[in-house]
């Protein structure tokens, strides 16, 4: 780390998660409910979009409108897998890095996503910040997060079976680096942050085992994607998926050689030097390789 302060990170290297938690967790369920909430909320197309959390690339696909995806990811062993998965054609670039130390420049991205992501973060504000920061005028931000309110907490609470007040605003770390964060908080949070809300959609409504087992997933979400809208007047579900916007307008240059939009996140000097297997900064002097067409920036 060499004098760079960051908060504790959630490392998945090595995890069999995609595996383990999506293909074989029972998971369906919940994977189609995101895809409903991505296809009603994100942009239909755009030119280049930044995935924070990407992990394995399970979303990925699904943003087929924008003509550059970046993977972000923490893992590098997560993004080999999305990199297997998805090819590389030019259309992907993957990134190994900390999302509080983001190797971007200012004012890169037209659109951002961030989804089961914002829950490990023990500092979301400082994350959510390097987010705004690398966002053009007029970006658009699609963020899913925890949510500490929802119904069975309530209950659970109400039953004195959990200590903790969902109503309260401050995160609630359930688990170690696993937060809930409350509606009205991340809101406020994106609005100091300069972001307009434009769109609330929750998720997950029937998340509730016996569900699960007794009625087909893609029925069961898409029942639930009929009520999702109804997350712009409450929030009671376990997941909830905020749109936010950036004001203004990009100024439309014509786009860049990905390269050139990357920083040193040691640093934060633009001036790299690419080679073939390698990004060295001219300032610092620090070298942030190229692996197996994995751009590793992490600090």
């Amino acid at each position: 780390m060499s004098g760079v302060d960051t908060p504790p990170i959630c490392d998945y290297e090595g995890s069999d998660y995609q595996i383990r938690f999506w293909e074989r967790g029972g998971r369906a369920y919940e994977d189609l409910c995101e895809a409903y909430a991505i296809r009603a909320l994100l942009p239909r197309q755009g030119d280049l979009l930044l995935e924070l959390g990407a992990g394995a690339g399970r979303n990925t696909p699904r943003y087929q409108g924008f003509r550059r995806v970046v993977l972000l990811d923490y893992s590098r062993t997560q993004l080999q897998q999305a990199r297997q998965k998805l090819g590389a054609d030019g259309r992907y670039t993957y990134v190994a890095a900390n999302i509080y130390h983001l190797p971007f420049i200012d004012g890169v991205f037209d659109a951002a996503t961030m989804i089961r992501t914002l829950h490990h973060m023990a500092d979301a504000p400082a994350a959510l910040r390097q987010v705004r920061n690398v966002l053009r005028p007029g970006a658009v931000f699609l963020l899913e997060f925890a949510n500490k309110c929802n119904l069975k907490a309530i209950l659970r609470y109400a039953l004195r079976r959990q200590t903790w007040n969902p109503f309260t605003p401050e995160p609630i770390e359930f688990m170690p680096l696993n937060f809930d964060f409350h509606p009205k908080t991340v809101r406020s949070w994106l609005e100091e942050m300069g972001f307009d809300v434009e769109r609330i959609r929750t998720v997950s409504h029937f998340r509730v085992d016996l569900f699960k087992r007794l009625i087909p997933a893609r029925f069961l979400a898409a029942v639930d994607a009929l009520f999702q809208w109804t997350g712009e007047l409450f929030q009671l579900t376990p997941s909830v998926f905020i749109l936010a916007r950036l004001p203004g307008q990009a100024d439309g240059c014509s786009p860049q050689p990905l390269s050139r939009y990357f920083k040193c996140p040691r640093c934060h000097s633009h001036l790299l030097d690419q080679r073939p297997e390698a990004f060295v900064c001219l300032q610092c002097h620090a070298v942030w390789p190229i692996e197996d067409g994995i751009y590793n920036f992490k600090l």
